[in-house]
């Protein structure tokens, strides 16, 4: 490192320092007014395992943050703690595919997408092993600033042959992908939301069931129609009800699966009317669902008014998550805002 780097590492930042002042590094997911699940992850999991004997759980020190303590502690026979070495926590995983085991491999996204890709490459997709990955602290779900706030793991991954992409919105989806992940033949990499996780979609729509590959209409409206994934679908729901106040008509199509993406209804529901379309998403404006969706529209010939709600095109703040949602546009009153300026 030269000192000129040095310098620039370590220069204040250029953003207001009011901005980020916070009592805590990290905060609760704000969901106000939903009730929670407790480790919806480890739960389904263990309840997956006691059905099938080939589940196997697999930890790179971070059991107890991945929910995937709770299966450790069912099934201490059928859970392996690999240490702070996510390289060989892929390679473990990819030879027990091969012996027949169905493994969960967990860690945080960034350890995933950064540090173990060559070998998840290489050991389980080039060989299209039946290795399911899930990763918590996906997007801007930490304050710990950019050395865990994985931003960019679905454009990393969205390039990787034979890769499955899910991107959960709440509880309902994270219980619903664990048997869908195990019933896929091949990779899968979920975004994980862990601990307390907000029951959202079956508030919204009480027949709502996660289904990979397919995306699904939670609202409908006439004005604008978002496009969204994980805690954005939450989000998008959120500020549809606040925007209702004003007389403006919000429809919110969740896609969970990032890839396979489900671009017969993404079109479909595009091509309903002059509405605006928005897609909203907790990850960069590149390389994740609102690129994937604008090059859907273009190739189906779909002309219509495109708007894009995600993370900048740069590393991150640290600080607590409100007031980093808001800095950043994640939060409903952002999202608010942004569709009544779009409109």
């Amino acid at each position: 490192m030269t000192l000129d780097s040095m310098a620039r590492k370590y220069e204040r930042r250029t953003r207001p320092a009011q901005k980020t002042a916070t009592s805590a590094m990290i905060a609760s997911l704000a969901a106000e007014g939903y009730e929670t699940v407790s480790a919806p992850f480890g739960n389904a999991l263990v309840e997956a395992a006691r059905r099938d004997p080939r589940i196997v759980g697999l930890s790179a020190d971070l059991a107890k943050y991945t929910d995937l303590h709770v299966f450790a502690q069912a099934m201490p026979d059928r859970f392996y703690q690999m240490g702070m070495a996510e390289q060989l926590l892929m390679s473990a995983a990819s030879g027990l595919a091969r012996e027949g085991f169905l493994p969960f491999a967990t860690t945080y996204a960034v350890f995933a997408a950064r540090r173990a890709y060559d070998f998840i490459a290489m050991a389980i997709a080039e060989e299209n092993l039946p290795v399911k990955i899930a990763c918590a602290l996906p997007g801007l779900t930490t304050g710990y600033g950019p050395s865990h706030q994985a931003f960019e793991d679905l454009a990393i991954f969205r390039g990787l042959p034979n890769m499955v992409l899910i991107d959960p919105c709440d509880a309902c989806d994270v219980a619903g992908m664990v048997p869908a992940m195990l019933a896929h033949d091949g990779p899968v990499y979920a975004r994980l939301l862990r601990g307390k996780v907000p029951s959202v979609l079956t508030r919204h729509k009480p027949d709502y069931r996660f289904e990979l590959g397919k995306a699904q209409l939670i609202r409908d409206g006439g004005d604008a129609l978002v496009i969204s994934s994980g805690i954005m679908t939450m989000r998008a729901l959120d500020a549809a009800e606040a925007l209702e106040a004003d007389g403006i008509g919000l429809a919110v199509l969740h896609v969970p699966t990032i890839k396979p993406l489900d671009t017969e209804t993404i079109v479909a529901e595009a091509r309903k009317g002059g509405r605006l379309v928005i897609t909203a998403e907790n990850h960069s404006v590149n390389g994740g669902l609102g690129e994937a969706v604008a090059r859907t529209l273009m190739l189906a010939g779909v002309s219509a008014p495109f708007r894009m709600i995600g993370l900048p095109d740069e590393f991150l703040e640290a600080g607590a998550l409100p007031t980093l949602h808001d800095m950043y546009g994640l939060s409903t009153k952002r999202v608010v805002e942004q569709v009544k300026g779009w409109l």
